[in-house]
């Protein structure tokens, strides 16, 4: 068995408290995402290592979504662990197939790839259950749908599980694992490290000199790369935006309400949005959004979420819609589009200080206000226009807050007076 103290001397004290959490089972998955030096890395192989020296039926699944770079990057980050603990003659590695075997009991660290979906699928221990998984630079994934697929293959047969997720979160707001943490498990724990947390003389005073020298010159790629924070691709078009629960108590408070509709039935969503206008800040906390939706069903949804006095602003480009809307007893308004509106409407939205979305209530506003950004050319320069694309939910607030915006060419000004 290893020595707690050789455990200690070898895990950044910046883990100390994720150790614990795992030692006394608080979380099934830990999401450790940091920048370059933190370690964190490290600290996952020798938890992995330990877990299955301390439990007789724990395996463990390391993936990276591309096999070909699992031998250079987790499978030596491991064979590093076991060094370190000194417990090398105690395990027999293998390359082909690339595993780790643990001698004294059989248990294993097998090694997959999930650009080969079938063969991770099918992969099964002959000793006890796959206790520890562990995702290297999770960003690399296609998604949460791709990652739930893989654990609901693998976290089968046993009665506590241990999944490990690392990364560096990447640059762009946009990305799919930035986003989702606005909407992870309460039995998840979230961990944030830096080099800055580690003992110098485990990095080297070369990796520091490195780190503060590209701090002084290029001060955004030094936050990035080395503190592990999201700095944006410079294509944000939403700056302001900020995704946060918004809570009953709040909402109860709401005095000023915005509804828009932007129409929709085939192949676009019908979307109606509800929010609150403060005069400086947008919060958006209701939405319907679905295609293939009647006007009917449509209007029995926007009815069931309360009788309210306020207009909805719809796209003016369905006047029947609109009508049918305020036949129901819907205060439905059209929209008064001009020449423009869509750029002075996004600008004005742009001009609030916050627009602040409850992801979880409205996953689709947070999803399409962080992924728009302008295009770029193929020199990759930025195009100075709108996309006209996944931007459904923007439509829809535009609508809702055209009787906060003076549309006047080249000047936006705020109306905070209205509809009050």
């Amino acid at each position: 068995m290893i020595d707690v103290t050789i455990l200690k001397q070898n895990i950044s004290p910046a883990f100390y408290g994720v150790h614990n959490s795992i030692a006394n089972n608080e979380f099934t998955h830990y999401r450790l995402c940091g920048g370059r030096g933190s370690t964190k890395s490290s600290f996952i192989s020798i938890e992995i290592i330990y877990g299955i020296m301390k439990n007789p039926d724990a395996n463990a699944v390391v993936i990276r979504k591309v096999g070909t770079y699992l031998k250079d990057s987790v499978y030596a980050q491991l064979e590093w662990a076991i060094d370190t603990l000194g417990v090398g003659g105690m395990w027999t590695l293998k390359t082909s197939p690339m595993e780790m075997i643990y001698a004294e009991t059989g248990q294993k660290i097998l090694f997959r790839g999930a650009d080969e979906p079938k063969k991770l699928k099918s992969t099964k221990v002959s000793k006890g259950y796959i206790r520890y998984i562990w995702y290297e630079e999770l960003d690399e994934f296609n998604g949460p749908e791709e990652i739930r697929t893989i654990n609901q293959s693998l976290m089968r047969g046993g009665e506590k599980f241990d999944v490990f997720y690392s990364f560096n979160p990447p640059r762009s707001i946009q990305s799919w694992v930035n986003i989702e943490e606005q909407f992870i498990s309460p039995d998840t724990l979230i961990h944030r490290s830096t080099y800055l947390d580690v003992p110098k003389s485990w990095i080297g005073e070369q990796f520091v000199a490195e780190a503060e020298h590209i701090k002084k010159v290029q001060p955004s790629v030094y936050e990035h790369e080395y503190l592990g924070k999201v700095t944006g691709t410079g294509g944000e078009i939403f700056t302001n935006l900020h995704i946060r629960p918004i809570s009953d108590n709040e909402i109860n408070a709401f005095d000023k309400i915005r509804r828009g509709v932007d129409f929709g039935y085939a192949t676009d969503p019908f979307v109606y949005l509800e929010g609150h206008f403060d005069g400086h800040r947008l919060f958006i906390y209701r939405e319907i959004y679905k295609t293939g939706l009647s006007n009917s069903k449509a209007i029995a949804m926007i009815k069931e979420l309360g009788e309210k006095r306020q207009p909805i602003i719809c796209d003016s480009a369905e006047p029947k819609s609109i009508n049918e809307f305020r036949e129901a007893g819907l205060p439905a308004l059209g929209a008064k589009k001009g020449p423009d509106s869509i750029e002075y409407g996004i600008k004005f939205l742009q001009s609030l200080d916050e627009i602040i979305i409850d992801g979880k209530r409205c996953p689709n506003a947070a999803r399409e206000f962080s992924h728009y950004e302008t295009g770029r050319d193929k020199e990759g320069n930025p195009i100075a226009r709108y996309p006209d694309k996944n931007n459904h939910t923007i439509d829809a607030a535009r609508y809702a807050m055209e009787q906060d915006t003076n549309f006047k060419k080249g000047k936006i000004i705020k109306r905070s007076t209205l509809w009050s």
